[in-house]
């Protein structure tokens, strides 16, 4: 894995980055992650190639073909990802360099964050409440990538919690998601469970629809549990 990672510059492991956010931010269905050995992948993606697949799966798909990485890889096409049926595969030859490459990216977010977030910029009648909704956007899409790289980075976690806190329009059930997606490749993840129970006592708090959230928490837990 070394040597692979010591081919991909940082621009190029940015890049990357790049291609990874894109896929998660078109397919919010996706519902499960794995990290897949590079010549699985490569297998995978010639079957995928070979059968019918839906539109939001090869959306990201036709991104990295019009865009490729300069990183030194074979040719063949999606030697990163794999992205079909709303689960996604990551190459475990970059997962360093995309460790890198988002925690680099979170930090650069989360200072700007930080900066903006005294009572001045957030006043919505000065200019800098737009930095802070910004740097607010930013935080959210940069932790997402690097809690699927590194499941117990507590100050991504801290960072969402945040966020989230500040915001009384925002999309709890999508933040769910989130935690799902990590659980789906460490389920013994603390931290992933703890932001779940944070979540779902918020959402208790806000709305008519705790038994429809515990049902589906039933759910995945039990879906969990079976594997």
């Amino acid at each position: 894995m070394a040597k692979e990672a010591s081919l991909c510059s940082e621009e190029e492991a940015y890049d990357l980055l790049d291609q990874l956010e894109h896929m998660l931010d078109h397919d919010p269905l996706i519902d499960e992650v794995g990290f897949i050995h590079p010549s699985q992948l490569l297998i995978l993606n010639k079957e995928a190639d070979a059968t019918s697949v839906s539109s939001d799966s090869q959306e990201p798909d036709a991104r990295m073909n019009s865009e490729p990485s300069k990183c030194d890889v074979p040719k063949g096409k999606n030697a990163f990802f794999w992205n079909n049926d709303h689960k996604l595969g990551v190459s475990t030859a970059y997962l360093l360099p995309l460790y890198k490459a988002a925690k680099h990216k979170f930090m650069e977010a989360l200072a700007i964050y930080r900066m903006h977030s005294g009572p001045f910029f957030k006043n919505e009648n000065v200019p800098g409440n737009v930095a802070f909704s910004k740097a607010e956007n930013e935080v959210m899409k940069h932790s997402r990538p690097l809690l699927l790289l590194s499941t117990d980075f507590g100050t991504a976690w801290n960072a969402r919690k945040a966020v989230i806190s500040n915001k009384e329009d925002f999309s709890h059930s999508d933040e769910l998601l989130v935690s799902a997606l990590v659980l789906s490749f460490a389920p013994k993840s603390e931290n992933a469970w703890s932001h779940r129970r944070w979540v779902i006592k918020r959402i208790a708090s806000r709305c008519d629809t705790l038994e429809v959230i515990l049902d589906k928490e039933s759910k995945l837990v039990e879906k969990i549990a079976e594997v």
